[in-house]
């Protein structure tokens, strides 16, 4: 039996299902004991997400062998009235990065110039 995550304390800026979507997206073939390992909860608790997201239309799987695939609907809304109209696509693009962008370092942040800077 695979070990429970360590749990987290305090707050976070993105839901836990918003971490499973995304981890999903990144592998639609993902299985729930990695998604649960990549997104530090338990495999229970991915369960009862992935069910969440698929009773509301955002997610859907087929089988193929022993093997989920899942399949995301990116025309989805986002649930909350804050996010009206915003579809899981633009959260997705946010949080789903290619592997070489998440290997490569931080960008370094440049300030636009100051009026002194500027006249030079």
């Amino acid at each position: 039996m695979a070990a429970v995550p360590d749990s987290h304390t305090g707050w976070t800026f993105i839901t836990s299902h918003a971490r499973v979507l995304a981890a999903i997206a990144d592998n639609p073939n993902i299985r729930i004991r990695d998604i649960a390992a990549h997104c530090r909860l338990t495999e229970r608790a991915v369960s009862r997400i992935i069910s969440d997201l698929e009773q509301n239309g955002y997610l859907s799987h087929t089988r193929e062998g022993r093997q989920n695939t899942y399949r995301i609907d990116p025309a989805k809304v986002l649930r909350h009235p804050a996010e009206a109209g915003l579809p899981v696509a633009s959260l997705l693009s946010l949080l789903v990065q290619d592997e070489t962008e998440r290997t490569r370092p931080p960008a370094a942040h440049t300030q636009p110039p100051t009026d002194a800077t500027a006249a030079k």
